[in-house]
């Protein structure tokens, strides 16, 4: 019972120092490393599936043609349209608003889905001057 023992300890010692969590583009792989710089090979990079760059969030996409409007999600600053073309999102609802001067604003209910593109098409009219 005692060697059972000694053998488990020493498994339990040993495997965990075989592998590795390295960054890859857009996640984390885990696995063991090959090579002194930890080369990555297909079964263990998943850099490339964007299901593992974010397994808990959705992605937004807005499209408008005006760039520089403002976007609010939850009543919050989030940045423009230029530079939030497309965000990522934990799963859940949120108030989305984009705003302009001078045009009409927008504001929708969104519900994000995880592993789900939403696409939301804005449409920012003129407001006519009084």
């Amino acid at each position: 019972m005692r060697k059972l023992l000694l053998v488990c300890a020493a498994l339990m010692v040993a495997l965990p120092a075989s592998a590795a969590v390295r960054y890859v583009r857009g996640g984390f792989g885990f696995g063991p490393a090959y090579g002194p710089w930890g080369t990555w090979y297909a079964p263990y990079f998943y850099g490339a599936y964007p299901a593992f760059s974010h397994p808990n969030a959705g992605e937004v996409k807005l499209d408008t043609n005006v760039k520089d409007a403002e976007v609010f999600i939850n009543g919050a600053y989030a940045g423009t349209v230029r530079s939030l073309k497309s965000m990522w999102l934990r799963q859940g609802a949120y108030n989305l608003e984009v705003r302009s001067p001078g045009r009409a604003r927008y504001a929708e209910r969104i519900y994000v889905v995880n592993g789900k593109t939403l696409r939301v098409r804005p449409e920012l009219r003129v407001e006519p001057k009084p």
